[in-house]
């Protein structure tokens, strides 16, 4: 397992680095040392070999409520947003003099949730994160706390680190925080608990206390981290989750050592488009299906056809991103629909030599074309 983490890690081209809340404020007697300091020469050598990075930071409403000499995060939306304008300036002021020291450039990225599921902003975000990669600058990325509300917070930057791995086509996942790694137990209740070093099925992580603990700087907490894990697992991304408080955590982790917990990535890997459609966007609203047309999806590999629609609920355009049910109201796929939520329910059950006959044209055969679809 061990040659096997190497030599995946070997191959990383691009790498998303997300730094916790907790990992951005020094720790005293932890971590003397900002985390940008410890950094920026790592990513600068790395540079050289031929490696590209991109940041994800927390730490907007950590810098600011330290400035703010607040203790508690703050409750609400607009003191969040309020805190984050105050943060936001002073976490790249200190990204921009670490690795400036290197004359390395840094590029602030703000985005919501809207920048990944709306597929036109999701394409211009990546044209230009490769632009400033290719650059050779190094973005960082941050939730945009300063106008985000809560129908558009991503909840954590953990997510939107796995997000960005698509967004980026990057290679590998490396999330920095204040545990080294996952455990089979919650070590801070349970002296017999285990680190665990490799993990072949990220689907298949369901420890009790990972639902529990976040920090009182961040929203996070080791499952949002295990989700992200999972969610860059099926780009085909391998994650890395450890201890952000040591100098050579990030040298070690690249040089493929026994570093925190490694996540294998899925083989049958989703394509961009699907990834996308499976895992960034917010499904509009929902189309049930007949068990036959379940059973043709799933197991035949097949397209979503209107005789196999009973019902839609919710309003939505052709192009959008809805949940496939079955009557019981149970996901198993989303995909993209070629007809608005009216003309579904017009065209629901009949079969597709009737579509001209009921709404005088028609676009296409299939509602949800396979290649749209996703199966979850």
């Amino acid at each position: 397992m061990k040659d096997q983490r190497k030599k995946i890690i070997k191959k990383a081209r691009r790498v998303v680095v997300k730094v916790g809340s907790a990992v951005v404020l020094p720790v005293r007697g932890v971590q003397d040392k900002p985390v940008f300091d410890r950094l920026a020469p790592d990513i600068h050598d790395w540079k050289k070999k031929g490696k590209e990075f991109v940041i994800v930071s927390s730490g907007a409403i950590a810098l600011g409520m330290e400035r703010l000499s607040m203790k508690e995060r703050p409750a609400t939306i607009p003191e969040r947003q309020a805190v984050a304008a105050v943060g936001q300036s002073a976490l790249m002021s200190s990204y921009e003099a670490a690795f400036s020291k290197y004359n390395e450039v840094v590029a602030q990225v703000l985005l919501t949730h809207d920048d990944f599921s709306d597929r036109k902003r999701f394409l211009n975000a990546r044209n230009t994160l490769t632009t400033l990669l290719g650059y050779g600058m190094v973005p960082v990325i941050n939730e945009n706390d300063t106008v985000a509300v809560d129908e558009i917070k991503f909840g954590d930057n953990d997510r939107l680190s796995a997000l960005t791995t698509n967004l980026v086509e990057a290679d590998l996942l490396v999330i920095l925080t204040n545990v080294d790694g996952l455990y089979d137990k919650n070590p801070e209740k349970d002296s017999s608990a285990k680190k665990i070093a490799f993990v072949e099925d990220v689907d298949g992580i369901k420890p009790d206390w990972l639902t529990k603990g976040t920090s009182a700087l961040g929203t996070g907490g080791i499952m949002s981290k295990c989700e992200a894990a999972k969610t860059a697992a099926h780009f085909g991304v391998p994650t890395v989750i450890a201890m952000g408080f040591s100098d050579e955590v990030l040298d070690g982790i690249l040089e493929g050592a026994d570093v925190g917990t490694f996540f294998l990535p899925k083989e049958d890997r989703l394509t961009s488009k699907k990834h996308w459609i499976a895992f960034s966007t917010r499904p509009s609203g929902r189309v049930f299906v007949d068990e036959g047309a379940k059973e043709a999806l799933l197991k035949k590999g097949k397209s979503l056809l209107p005789s196999g629609i009973k019902d839609v609920d919710g309003a939505f355009d052709a192009g959008e991103v809805v949940h496939c049910v079955d009557l019981k109201g149970m996901e198993f796929a989303r995909g993209v629909v070629n007809y608005s939520s009216m003309e579904i329910v017009k065209i629901k059950g009949i079969k597709t030599t009737e579509i001209v006959k009921t709404l005088g044209y028609k676009v296409y055969d299939e509602v949800i074309h396979r290649d749209n679809l996703v199966v979850m």
